[in-house]
């Protein structure tokens, strides 16, 4: 099994990956299945459909599904850009993606939030339709955001696709038994081991600049939402808050006033920064999503910054550390919150962060999938339900709790030897079985839980 670091984390956009880079993903690919087609279109229709449908006001998933109708992508995607597209595509009715005839298209009537039929594949489903000069569907394609970013087909989900489809790796670990396995076999670090799977791909060049850029990306999130106020959209009135905690942060600094468990604040500033301009629709990078893209980002600048002898050096091996834990979760469980809750969200994303905080502190391989474990089994059976739909809360400070949690369980695994009761294996089946077991209105509908229980108009 091999699913690439570029894969894992993904530039994009805020407020979700699966509600809202998903979306758009699918949209694009929509578009290239137009243009192989040799038919004549017209026109385009769409409907979402479970939680799509419930959230996606919340979640921009109509503006995201528009949008990529029009022909933008999340990685290349500008705002100034995109709300002069929306603007027209509201006046004209029309969409003009490159490489297709102006297709007529009303944001309003054409694409319908469908609450009363649901698809079998996932709860984040969607479909889109091409139709011809008689308004008669040519071209019809379900699509499936199965979290991340990731978009499959109909097809594509019945098959069993894997996320993985090309040349043998070094070391195509499925299971973390696996991976402890190969790692003492061969007497390679996980990080080691993912690095030689990467090459496999492609070259040591593109590894690295990939990887500089994602921490670019990732850590200028991190310094935008620091040093940015204001009130979050989307009607909750939500308050900015991590400019406010740095600056207080930052004026303690030096006055030997500090209590020792301020560095939790730190760590929670960090995250709260991330997922601040991820509700407010900023640039992010997926962590393994977009709703639990604070934990790590939080976790790897916590290092940087406060731990004696971190070194820029070891990014690399954070992230590609993170990469193979996450890659385990998304190939035996998920890291949907429609699917399996936030469990599945901030858990995984803690359980990377804490293997990547590990490894770059010296951990073995052992000590580094008891960290990941650690880090999941205290998040497992956590709902997924955002009030008004919105990624803000309880989501922002959850990724601060997270990233807490991470370093927490880094440091715990750090003090044993690696030998511990519970495999990492077995927490990652139980979050599975967990989500499964959950109840449908706790999976990012927000019909449950504090969706239903905070006043939020």
């Amino acid at each position: 099994m091999f699913l690439s670091v570029f894969d894992m984390f993904k530039v994009g956009i805020g407020p979700s990956s699966s509600h809202t880079m998903g979306p758009m993903v699918a949209a694009a690919r929509f578009l290239d299945m137009m243009r192989d087609s040799p038919f004549e279109f017209h026109g385009l229709k769409g409907s979402l459909h479970g939680s799509l449908a419930f959230t996606g006001v919340g979640h921009a998933t109509d503006r995201a599904t528009i949008l990529g109708l029009a022909g933008f992508i999340p990685d290349t995607y500008d705002n100034d850009k995109a709300e002069a597209a929306l603007a027209d595509i509201n006046a004209t009715h029309t969409v003009q993606p490159e490489g297709l005839p102006p297709l007529a298209f009303d944001p309003i009537a054409d694409l319908v939030f469908d609450y009363d039929h649901t698809l079998d594949g996932h709860a984040n489903a969607m479909i889109l339709m091409a139709t011809d000069a008689q308004g008669d569907v040519t071209l019809r394609q379900v699509f499936y955001s199965i979290g991340g970013g990731f978009v499959l087909t109909e097809e594509e989900l019945a098959q069993g696709k894997a996320t993985d489809e090309g040349d043998p790796v070094p070391y195509p670990f499925k299971s973390a038994t696996e991976m402890l396995e190969m790692a003492k076999a061969s007497g390679k670090s996980i990080a080691a081991m993912k690095r030689a799977n990467e090459i496999s791909r492609g070259c040591e060049v593109s590894l690295a600049k990939g990887t500089a850029r994602l921490w670019e990306v990732m850590n200028g999130c991190i310094e935008r939402g620091l040093v940015t106020d204001g009130i979050l959209p989307g009607g909750l009135n939500v308050r900015r808050r991590a400019k406010g905690i740095y600056d207080a942060l930052e004026a303690e600094r030096g006055m030997n006033l500090t209590a020792p468990h301020t560095i939790n604040d730190w760590m929670s500033v960090y995250a709260m920064a991330v997922n601040e301009e991820n509700a407010a629709g900023g640039q992010v990078v997926t962590a393994p999503t977009n709703g639990a893209a604070g934990v790590l980002p939080a976790t790897l600048r916590y290092y940087l910054d406060h731990v004696p002898g971190a070194a820029p050096s070891h990014i690399k091996d954070f992230l590609l550390t993170a990469a193979a834990i996450g890659g385990l979760v998304k190939f035996n469980a998920s890291i949907s919150g429609a699917e399996a809750g936030c469990q599945a969200e901030v858990g995984s994303a803690a359980a990377m962060a804490a293997a990547g905080l590990c490894a770059v502190m010296g951990g073995t391989p052992e000590q580094v999938e008891n960290a990941a474990e650690i880090a999941l089994e205290h998040h497992l059976g956590m709902t997924c339900d955002p009030v008004k739909g919105l990624v803000q809360v309880p989501c922002i400070e959850r990724n601060g709790l997270g990233a807490i949690k991470a370093v927490s369980a880094a440091s715990l695994a750090l003090r044993g030897d690696g030998q511990h009761f519970v495999p990492l294996d077995s927490a990652i089946e139980t979050m599975r079985q967990t989500g499964q077991d959950m109840h449908e209105k706790y999976k990012e509908t927000s019909l449950g839980g504090l969706a239903v229980n905070v006043p939020n108009c």
